[in-house]
């Protein structure tokens, strides 16, 4: 019997919608791992998973990183599902496997849109500065994850593929979300809660978008065929 691939998806919310979305299947269901938000805290996490040797118990694996972003620009609004072409932070580039990105177009292709992604520190809540993001770096979606993902996995020699769903658009502000956000890189309730009511409007539309992103998320988790090791 073979190995499944390994699916990497925000703790919470992103993880229990990509649950749901494979839930149908029965046979070699792929390893769904919950990861922390933030560039940090998912570093400390991949090492603590390398050092528990759970890759070991996957040899070659073709792993897929899942979740929600923020769009940067008008052309990706709200539940627009994307696949990364490649990941930039502070100036450095990485890049997806071409081959298992391609596999997975082929699959989605009707209902997806191939990105650049920039991956950041915090949360960017302001539209302006998402819009601006967006022009100055060539970035078409953000995100807090994805290149210290493609960073590690690349020193292993692992193939990685970046799939998401568009939460926020770049029209509206959303809530500054930094407070709420853990060093462990999970979120607290009260905090989260404070925030929500310092900003409602912001706050309703950021709950309506995340709701919105939620459910594509969980569809197109039902429709990914992915490849076994042989």
């Amino acid at each position: 019997m073979t190995n499944p691939q390994l699916i990497l998806v925000a703790q919470g919310a992103e993880y229990q919608a990509v649950c749901r979305g494979l839930s149908h299947i029965t046979d070699r269901k792929p390893t769904v791992i919950p990861i922390p938000m933030g560039i940090k805290p998912l570093n400390t996490y991949l090492h603590k998973l390398q050092d528990d040797k759970v890759f070991l118990n996957h040899p070659q694996p073709k792993v897929l990183l899942m979740g929600l972003c923020g769009s940067l620009s008008p052309s990706y609004p709200i539940g627009k599902i994307v696949l990364y072409e490649n990941c930039v932070y502070q100036g450095k580039v990485q890049e997806c496997d071409r081959s298992f990105t391609a596999e997975l177009h082929s699959q989605l292709h009707s209902q997806i849109n191939l990105v650049k992604g920039l991956t950041s520190d915090r949360v960017v809540c302001s539209a302006a500065e998402k819009r601006q993001l967006g022009e100055t770096l060539g970035a078409d979606v953000v995100d807090m994850e994805g290149f210290a993902a493609l960073e590690f996995f690349h020193s292993l020699g692992v193939s990685v593929a970046m799939l998401r769903v568009v939460s926020d658009d770049c029209h509206h502000d959303i809530p500054d979300l930094t407070s709420a956000i853990s060093p462990d890189g999970s979120l607290r309730p009260l905090p989260l809660a404070m925030t929500f009511i310092k900003q409602p409007i912001a706050a309703s539309r950021l709950i309506r978008g995340s709701l919105q992103g939620l459910k594509v998320l969980e569809d197109v988790s039902k429709n990914i065929l992915l490849t076994y090791p042989k």
